[in-house]
């Protein structure tokens, strides 16, 4: 089962969770592909910092276009970012990409590019791309002030477009807000899907480390069933 990683923000830790759990599965002898469809915000050398991080996380051998079939060069919004380079997000290049990481690895974890509905064209949200490509969705939340509002809207936006929440992770992003366990309290009493895992505060923790504390969330993802035929 492959599965689609949403944040309820910028910033709120998708590639560090989606990494993690990546060599979570590999540990437990997976074969296992992380892929960020569209990534936006290119480095001095023309590459995505995430895509960097999900390539050496993933099993070796995973191609790296179809990790990330479209890059585009500015750090903003993806429908921005393509306008100012004249292109536009094909449907075909991503799906090309996805059949390939699918064929090759056990699991496949698609991470989406800042929050549940950023555009990715005037009439196409990143919300559409689980959809089309029936995958369960994992909530990551990004536990700091205003985490509430941001983890119940986005909960119940993935709940109307027609998606499966499968579980979300709670992880602490902001090191002086000491209301997190409240926080993760009042959001497991709110949320239908379960929380798979607690993540705290890490800083520049190692990945291994990260991957220590995601093990019963991997379990979690080996086991589950999606409801979606």
């Amino acid at each position: 089962m492959n599965f689609f990683i949403t944040g309820t923000d910028t910033g709120c830790g998708k590639t560090a969770v989606t990494s993690a759990l990546l060599l979570a599965l590999r540990g437990r002898g997976h074969r296992a592909a992380g892929m960020k469809p569209i990534a936006a915000g290119t480095e001095d050398n023309g590459r995505n910092e995430d895509v960097e991080v999900l390539l050496a996380a993933s099993t070796p051998d995973m191609p790296p276009g179809s990790v990330n079939p479209c890059l585009l060069k500015a750090p903003t919004a993806p429908h921005i970012a393509a306008a100012r380079e004249g292109r536009s997000i094909e449907w075909a290049t991503l799906d090309t990409a996805y059949r390939d990481l699918a064929a090759r690895a056990d699991i496949v974890l698609v991470e989406g590019v800042g929050g549940w509905q950023i555009p990715l064209s005037p009439a196409l949200h990143l919300s559409d791309l689980p959809k089309r490509w029936n995958l369960p969705v994992l909530m990551v939340v990004g536990v700091r002030l205003g985490a509430l509002n941001h983890a119940l809207l986005t909960a119940e936006s993935i709940q109307h477009s027609g998606c499966i929440l499968a579980g979300w992770i709670a992880n602490v992003v902001d090191p002086t807000y000491v209301y997190a366990t409240e926080t993760i309290e009042a959001l497991e009493q709110r949320v239908a899907a379960p929380c798979l895992a607690r993540l705290g505060w890490q800083d520049v923790a190692p990945m291994t480390r990260l991957a220590a504390g995601l093990t019963d969330a991997a379990t979690a993802l080996e086991d589950y069933r999606h409801p979606i035929a």
